[in-house]
């Protein structure tokens, strides 16, 4: 099964604002030394910022961006700037002792052996492994799952600081070639090459200009499909847009220069493509994207030899256009081509579609939709394997290919797992499973017997069954009943004075489940309590739950984070002086709204790598794509919704914000790090409260796939150094 391109761009797309602006200033002056006067009126002096008199007009209301000049992430203005920020925010973590001890326990849990699903193509088993504290994991081989693996790949071999990473691998279907990619710096961009796997030489094989694309291999090994971009300008690659994405084909052997250009769209410039041939290789299936939006167009290319075709045959056919709902291509049945889609479903179905009659009263319903919300399909020994959601935790389930059920798949627990990854002629699978206090841990299933057995099961440093996990459901300002998890050390009560640690994303269809985190063990060791609600605009509970938190519904995302806080306080587990929050992209996002809005309410915030201008989100990169979730500013009721929330022009003057340390990455080109950095600068200037309000910018990273371990070590150690001065927690109690 095809993975969604949305798991590669957890934030990635939207469109162009076209507003009337009258800048008053063109050109940036550099920061000054004086400190301002916000930072004079508190106990921390912060690096100045020079505040532009810029003003931009959408739909007649003036809106200043007094720091429009940190958008030049590579002038030298910015790069003072971004010196003087860290050397303040380190000089402050330097003085706080707990570090250290949490720079030791981190990598003392962190040190343990990790393994990725194994994929057999042909006699070949492909599987990831990382010892411990390898910075990257290495892809190895392996001729049955207990044969001694084979080292293919180690880009720890790429990079002095490990910062080179594999950013996907892929195996021809015999698997004699591997097709992967590796990205610098945590960028986005992509370089992809070809290895044999016999001999573990590269066949010189090189492709560039690639980003949100996997290889697609034809049945007979000879070459791929695969989409790319128009070459980026030169030194403009981490902020211009992202647009005219083509699917092209590429043979082995050939330059890129000659490869084939398959389909393109140049009418329609924000369409992506992700190309896929079915299993027997009869058919080429096109999922043309529009952003991050879930509703997808199909396009069938029918690769049979035209005299074998006849004359009814297709050559490039709209099966499913005008994004009408999200289809996801499944794999074959003969001509019929199935789907997971929510078409009149908005848990999910899998449907039938017969190439050769492809009228909608001619679909077939193979599995009709379930209470649970049906996440991801494949075709495994020649049954429908089907990942469902049940209450933000997995289950899976094995039926025919007519849709009979046959068996669910017993798992270990409540917890999350991945979908079955196997061939669609051999009984085997392999899946992996997580939970809060369960590493992730690899299994190997039969889908004809429903048998299941452990392929690896990592070992940690520390005891599982001192730890708990709660499912709770509260009300949100609408009344909406919400779900949050609630781990801790057992023996924890609501006494009301725990430290806690609030997490959340709500948005683009992702879900969060129950998974296992080496920060969040760390936080429960020191005694904290780590609550993970599942907010509107997430995949949880279906495209209706996603759709309740988009566009004109965004707020409700907010609401429902400020919601699961005033729960947790009233339950007793916390008090607003022991309360954190934190999210990551469009978690950021979250954070950094809700803080804004409700600064009364938490202690201490770390948005991470958040989007932060909602009025020019779609001016970088893929940026525009995420209009399909935000909404657009050029849309008047949609500008009045984002202004309403964007973190970056909600900050007032004056008032006292939670201690706060924003985190980015200098080559973040996903979200450019000059939404963290005008945010903080603006942060800065309003704060009238003697906590710290911070920036931390990490150098020779992205926007966080492919982190080292060193450096995410690193970072935890500063996150939860932070929080454990603000929130004035006791270390003592971390095993040594």
């Amino acid at each position: 099964m095809r993975r969604s391109i949305r798991a590669l761009i957890p934030v990635a797309a939207l469109l162009l604002v076209g507003c009337n602006k009258n800048s008053s200033l063109s050109d940036p002056a550099p920061p000054s030394a004086t400190p301002s006067a916000a930072a004079e009126a508190v106990a921390f002096t912060y690096p100045d910022a020079t505040r532009l008199e810029h003003v931009d007009r959408y739909h007649g209301v003036e809106v200043s961006d007094p720091y429009r000049w940190l958008e030049d992430i590579d002038s030298s203005q910015t790069a003072q700037w971004v010196e003087a920020q860290n050397d303040v925010t380190f000089d402050y973590l330097e003085t706080i002792e707990a570090r250290t001890a949490l720079r030791d326990r981190l990598t003392a849990l962190w040190d343990y052996e990790r393994w990725g699903v194994p994929r057999k193509r042909g006699e070949v088993y492909f599987v990831s492994r990382n010892d411990g504290l390898q910075n990257q994991s290495v892809l190895y081989t392996m001729k049955s799952p207990t044969d001694e693996p084979k080292p293919l790949l180690d880009p720890n071999t790429l990079s002095e600081d490990g910062t080179v990473a594999l950013s996907g691998t892929w195996p021809s279907r015999d698997g004699r070639f591997l097709a992967y990619g590796v990205s610098e710096a945590g960028s986005d961009w992509q370089v992809w090459r070809v290895r044999d796997v016999q001999t573990g030489k590269d066949t010189g094989d090189e492709l560039r200009s690639i980003k949100f694309a996997y290889a697609a291999w034809t049945p007979d090994g000879k070459g791929f499909y695969y989409a790319r971009y128009p070459d980026a300008k030169k030194g403009d690659e981490l902020e211009q847009l992202n647009y005219d994405q083509k699917l092209y084909y590429h043979r082995l052997g050939e330059p890129q220069s000659e490869d084939t250009l398959v389909y393109e769209r140049p009418d329609h410039k924000e369409w992506g493509f992700d190309g896929e041939v079915s299993h027997d290789g009869r058919f080429l299936v096109i999922t043309v994207r529009l952003g991050t939006d879930p509703k997808k167009s199909i396009i069938v290319h029918d690769l049979a030899p035209r005299e074998a075709r006849g004359r009814k045959a297709m050559h490039f056919a709209e099966v499913l256009p005008d994004f009408q709902a999200s289809y996801d291509f499944v794999g074959n049945d003969g001509d019929k081509l199935l789907f997971r889609t929510d078409d009149n479903a908005p848990r999910g179905r899998i449907i039938a579609i017969d190439m050769r009659n492809r009228a909608r009263k001619h679909w077939e319903e193979r599995v009709g939709q379930q209470e649970a919300t049906l996440r991801g399909a494949s075709i495994v020994g020649g049954r429908l394997v089907l990942s469902y959601l049940d209450k933000a935790t997995s289950k899976l389930s094995v039926h025919a290919l007519s849709g009979k059920h046959e068996r669910d798949v017993k798992l270990p627990g409540l917890g999350s797992a991945s979908g079955i990854v196997g061939e669609e002629e051999h009984d085997e699978g392999f899946f992996s499973f997580t939970s809060f206090a369960t590493p992730g841990s690899v299994y190997q299933v039969n889908v004809a017997t429903g048998e299941v057995s452990a392929f690896k099961q990592p070992k940690v440093a520390f005891d599982p069954d001192a730890f708990t996990v709660s499912q709770v459901f509260y009300p949100s300002a609408d009344g909406t009943s919400v779900p949050m998890f609630i781990a801790h050390k057992k023996g924890i009560k609501p006494t009301g004075d725990n430290p806690t640690y609030l997490y959340g994303y709500g948005g683009f269809n992702i879900p969060l489940t129950p998974s296992f985190s080496v920060p969040n063990l760390v936080w429960m060791e020191m005694g904290g309590v780590f609550a993970m609600p599942n907010l509107r605009g997430g995949g949880e509970f279906g495209e209706s739950w996603h759709q309740a938190g988009t566009k004109l519904n965004k707020q409700n995302v907010f609401d429902d984070f400020i919601a699961a806080a005033e729960y947790l306080i009233a339950q007793g587990w916390t008090t607003p002086e022991h309360l954190a929050i934190g999210g990551r992209s469009n978690g950021g996002l979250l954070v950094g709204a809700t803080m804004t809005q409700r600064p009364d309410l938490f202690a201490a915030a770390l948005p991470g790598v958040g989007v932060m201008d909602m009025l020019r989100f779609n001016k970088f990169t893929i940026g525009w794509a995420w209009e399909s979730d935000y909404g657009s500013p050029q849309d008047p009721k949609q500008f009045e919704a984002l202004f309403a929330y964007s973190p970056y022009h909600n900050l007032q003057e004056g008032t006292d914000y939670p201690a706060t340390m924003v985190y980015t990455a200098d080559h973040d080109d996903r979200v450019l790090p000059a939404h963290s950095y005008k945010f903080a600068a603006a942060l800065q200037h309003a704060h009238a409260g003697a906590d710290p309000v911070l920036i931390r910018i990490d150098v020779r990273a992205g926007h966080g796939a492919g982190k080292p371990t060193a450096k995410r070590i690193e970072e935890w150690a500063d996150l939860w150094g932070f929080l454990v001065d603000q929130l004035k927690m006791d270390t003592a109690g971390l095993p040594s």
